[in-house]
């Protein structure tokens, strides 16, 4: 007999506007919505028509999405109240100011992929690590996926970044976008408030996200006393080590051994020749040591 469905709760909105809660965190804008298309999408338009009323730090989540992207143009939908949809607006400058170099962007996306680790490890209690580019696994299956896009430049000033984030929280197994997804709910988490889910991702996320740019984007740079972004990154990557397949852009694909990341948050990956090729973007699958290919879920934003 299937298992009855739990309705979902709504997002405590009240908490979530808590000054303590938004002053701590940094974040200057946090706004709520029942549905939108993508959150994604929504701030980019709106970097683009009033960019002055979304600095640095702004957020936007939604209780349903119905049209949410993840990286290839993949769209799939999640029910109402079952997931965390957030995106937010990203212009990444130091301490005085001064933008980062944009070829640091490349680290954002990663940023978030650690802070929602450490997410789900102190406030779900469950085990995560990354997969590269942009997912979060839990013992194998995707939890979420993350897609960072780059907003317009306007009159000569550093594009913003919009940074989306889709977390499954709630979703049953007949729910999953795909066999090799899972979800907070079905890894048995010790709870799936997502309201208490997204205030501790968006807290993890600033701490490291200011030290990353304290650092003027560098992620070799020790972080808040601890090992660089870099070392963080590379510890709980899954894919290194591995025997992957590298799928690039314009039907390329490289077959190899994932050895490291370089200084631009890259894969690099030698082939059976020992030829080091750098992969910049493209979906990967982890392949099994002397067996058939076993993908580990489709990437972008859960």
């Amino acid at each position: 007999m299937a298992e009855a469905h739990i309705p979902g709760i709504p997002l405590d909105r009240s908490e979530l506007g808590d000054q303590r809660f938004l002053s701590a965190a940094g974040i200057s804008r946090l706004d709520v919505v029942d549905s939108t298309g993508s959150t994604n999408a929504d701030l980019l338009r709106a970097v683009t028509v009033e960019p002055a009323s979304w600095p640095d730090l702004s957020v936007l989540t939604a209780e349903y999405q119905t049209a949410a992207r993840g990286r290839l143009e993949r769209h799939w939908e999640a029910p109402p109240l079952s997931s965390v949809s957030v995106s937010v607006v990203l212009r990444p400058v130091n301490a005085e100011g001064r933008p980062l170099p944009t070829q640091s962007y490349s680290w954002l996306s990663l940023i978030a992929a650690l802070a929602l680790r450490e997410t789900l490890l102190e406030t779900a209690g469950i085990p995560a690590e990354l997969k590269w580019p942009n997912d979060v696994l839990v013992r194998g299956r995707k939890i979420a996926g993350i897609l960072a896009q780059m907003g317009p430049m306007a009159d000569g000033s550093v594009p913003p970044v919009v940074l989306g984030t889709g977390l499954n929280v709630t979703l049953h197994e007949d729910e999953l976008p795909v066999p090799t997804a899972t979800s907070v709910f079905l890894e048995g988490a010790r709870t799936t408030d997502r309201t208490q889910l997204l205030k501790s991702y968006l807290s993890h996320f600033a701490v490291l996200y200011r030290s990353f740019c304290n650092a003027d984007g560098d992620p070799t740079a020790g972080m808040a006393g601890g090992p660089s972004l870099h070392k963080r990154v590379e510890a709980v990557m899954v894919t290194l080590g591995r025997q992957v397949r590298a799928q690039l852009p314009g039907d390329h694909e490289i077959i190899g051994h994932a050895s490291r990341l370089d200084e631009y948050g890259s894969l690099l990956v030698v082939d059976k020749d020992s030829r080091e090729h750098v992969v910049t973007a493209g979906d990967v699958v982890h392949l099994r040591p002397w067996s058939a290919p076993e993908d580990a879920g489709e990437g972008g934003y859960a």
